[in-house]
């Protein structure tokens, strides 16, 4: 399939259909790699040509990281958010980001209740696994920090009582890339606080014929189950998963690789700010899984260049005399993963 430039496949490309067990893993993580493959199948009942996304989106769930979600609108973002969540058995929830937006709007606000004259906690969206938050720029950024402390911590805070959310929690925003009217940039700070940065390109001819052969037939997007979507993995199999890649190891060599390579955006002559020490973690762990993902037991230099784009791109912020000069941060990632010497 043909993607647009600035986005990558976030998908193992060794990793078929089931993974075979790898001498000494144990059967349960085994069984959770296999479970998490077959996502992609389930999905694709109802989100066609999205199976890199997908990836995208396990790996986040694999990491406890959030996702920055880019496209047009039509390409299904919201359907492919609601259908993961049935795929694994997660509970998810929609926000549709407004100028109106309020913080307790997002968290949840103390109610006053007259029959027992006192105040309680009326939870929020954001008490859900799976929070998708639709145009996450069309809200000002006192909303914005509110839902920044919901990322960070995983907790809201209410006249100085803490709330924990469920685990798994993950945000998947959306942003809308040709319209920029009336929207409030991400500032770097929450930006950097989103593990990945997807994007979901436009389907290609035959993969668009599919979508409107399914709406002929009767399919209902408010309907998942009867478009046959069913859990095929669940938060248990996601809990193994999690402690497989924990246990996934990193050579030396390929920590420094990983130093390296954000290090060497930071000097950058075409970028003002690059990849943080934040950025290098995510790194790693993206890296893990995706080496997990893919049934190895350690990671390669060759995984750490597959996720490098998705994770480090919105990390980086050009300076505006190398935007007038057309460069991109996509560019950019090119030349520095090409120049950084890869370790043997």
């Amino acid at each position: 399939m043909t993607r647009p430039a600035g986005t990558t496949d976030p998908r193992p490309a060794t990793a078929p259909y089931p993974v075979p067990a790898q001498a000494g893993a144990p059967v349960e993580a085994d069984e959770a790699r296999a479970a998490l493959h077959r996502l992609r199948t389930e999905v694709a009942k109802a989100v066609v040509g999205q199976d890199a996304v997908v990836t995208g989106m396990v790996i986040a769930l694999l990491c406890r990281g959030h996702v920055l979600l880019e496209g047009v609108p039509g390409v299904a973002k919201t359907l492919l958010v609601r259908t993961i969540a049935a795929a694994l058995d997660l509970e998810s929830k929609r926000l549709q980001f407004t100028p109106d937006l309020m913080p307790g709007d997002v968290t949840g606000s103390l109610i006053f209740d007259p029959r027992t004259a006192a105040f309680t906690f009326r939870e929020g969206p954001v008490f859900t696994n799976l929070l998708l938050a639709d145009e996450i720029n069309r809200t000002p950024p006192k909303t914005q920090a509110a839902l920044l402390e919901v990322m960070e911590e995983r907790q809201v805070s209410v006249e100085g009582n803490r709330r924990p959310l469920p685990d798994p929690f993950i945000v998947a925003a959306t942003q809308n890339p040709v319209e920029y009217e009336g929207t409030y940039p991400l500032p770097e700070a929450q930006l950097d606080r989103f593990l990945l940065h997807l994007t979901m390109p436009l389907p290609n001819r035959d993969e668009e014929l599919g979508v409107l052969r399914a709406h002929h037939a009767g399919f209902d997007p408010r309907e998942l189950t009867a478009a046959g979507v069913r859990p095929v993995a669940s938060p248990a199999d996601l809990a193994l998963a999690r402690a497989g890649v924990s246990r996934v190891a990193v050579a030396e060599s390929v920590l420094g690789y990983i130093v390296d390579l954000c290090r060497a955006t930071r000097s950058a002559p075409a970028l003002e700010l690059g990849a943080s020490p934040r950025g290098a973690i995510a790194l790693l762990v993206t890296a893990k899984a995706w080496a997990w993902l893919a049934g190895r037991d350690h990671v390669t230099p060759d995984d750490v260049k597959a996720i490098a784009r998705p994770t480090l791109r919105h990390r980086l912020r050009l300076r505006p005399e190398a935007e007038l000069e057309g460069v991109t941060t996509r560019s950019v990632l090119d030349a520095v993963l090409g120049t950084v010497p890869t370790p043997r």
